[in-house]
């Protein structure tokens, strides 16, 4: 750093106080009023001469700083600079938005371009769960005891083989009491939100007990189609499971395929040790994975309410079709970057 003239150098006499701020106080003030205009609003509003002079005058608050503190300036003035650097270093590194501008972003970029960003590997968590739906399906088909197997009792709540065709007909287009619904979707959509979680944690353990969840869940859902098929209600249930699987299976893919990229990172570090190659995967897993309650509370509504007033097949299936669509817009349309820039698709 170079010194005031009649000034000096930290370790020598002391800096002259009077001198010292008629000399800096015009950088400390415009830094001042361009942090206070980024807090009330937000970076958008300066200008760009502004932009590229504010980390210029930040460097120089934080030496002006350290001269005030190593030359023992009055207290007043360190605390003044202290309190400036602060705000200013929040606003340059920090997350300067306020809880509503956290979550806007969160949802318009930052949730879909992490999901954007596993495109590889949710494909190929949405091929495991049809080739577990495929292999249920023809084993139950085959020999309806393998429904016994793969279906835990909770899951199949009396929809088994034993179960009348009438019956099973009724948990298709039957209504369900008020006072049930609730109780239901919340079991529904706790059930998933731990198929989910699991199938993302699981990840660490090179991503091997996240795909066998994923091939399992698969089975379930193959075991349950063949047993309404086997009774003539193989049409029904898929509308049943469409009007919110589609949105809950695309859930569990992507958590799935958040614990894969963690897997692999851990199973192919690369030059790097494998925590930190755990780590770095596992920061861009951890937004998509947020994001998938929020699917799975979407699918409970679809399965608690939307499955009580809708029940036309051919609605079903429109619905899901629809929101699983809706999903893949959403996710996969590319998004532009804040400075204008169209990014491609991950390749």
């Amino acid at each position: 750093m170079t010194a005031l003239p009649g000034d000096t150098l930290p370790g020598g006499p002391l800096v002259n106080a009077t001198r010292f701020r008629t000399a800096h106080e015009a950088d400390w003030a415009r830094l001042d009023a361009l942090i206070t205009r980024m807090e009330k609003r937000s970076v958008r509003v300066l200008s760009d001469d502004d932009v590229l002079a504010l980390p210029l005058l930040y460097r120089s608050a934080l030496s002006s700083l350290s001269v005030a503190r190593e030359t023992s300036l009055d207290r007043a003035l360190v605390t003044y600079l202290e309190q400036l650097c602060t705000r200013a270093y929040f606003q340059l590194y920090g997350v300067p938005t306020s809880l509503a501008g956290q979550m806007r972003r969160f949802f318009t970029r930052g949730w879909p371009l992490a999901v954007q960003a596993l495109w590889r590997e949710t494909l190929f968590c949405v091929l495991l769960l049809a080739v577990g739906a495929i292999a249920g399906f023809v084993l139950v088909s085959s020999d309806p005891a393998w429904f016994y197997s793969i279906m835990p009792e909770d899951m199949a709540g009396g929809r088994d083989p034993s179960a009348s065709t009438e019956g099973l007909r009724q948990t298709i287009y039957g209504e369900q009491k008020d006072n049930l619904l609730l109780p239901f979707a919340t079991f529904l959509f706790t059930h998933n939100s731990q198929i989910a979680l699991f199938a993302f944690a699981l990840g660490f353990a090179f991503a091997v007990p996240t795909l066998l969840l994923l091939v399992y869940n698969g089975l379930m859902l193959g075991a349950m189609l063949a047993l309404f098929a086997a009774r003539g209600l193989g049409v029904g249930m898929a509308g049943w499971l469409t009007i919110h699987g589609t949105t809950e299976l695309f859930a569990v893919a992507i958590a799935g395929a958040a614990g894969v990229r963690i897997g692999t990172a851990v199973a192919f570090p690369g030059r790097e040790a494998r925590i930190d190659a755990a780590v770095r995967a596992g920061r861009s897993a951890a937004v998509a994975m947020g994001g998938v309650i929020c699917m799975l509370m979407v699918a409970g509504l679809l399965e608690g309410v939307g499955r009580q007033t809708v029940q036309s097949d051919a609605a079903r299936f429109a619905i899901g079709i629809a929101a699983l669509l809706g999903w893949i817009a959403y996710f996969y349309l590319p998004r532009r970057s804040e400075d204008g820039d169209a990014p491609a698709l991950p390749r």
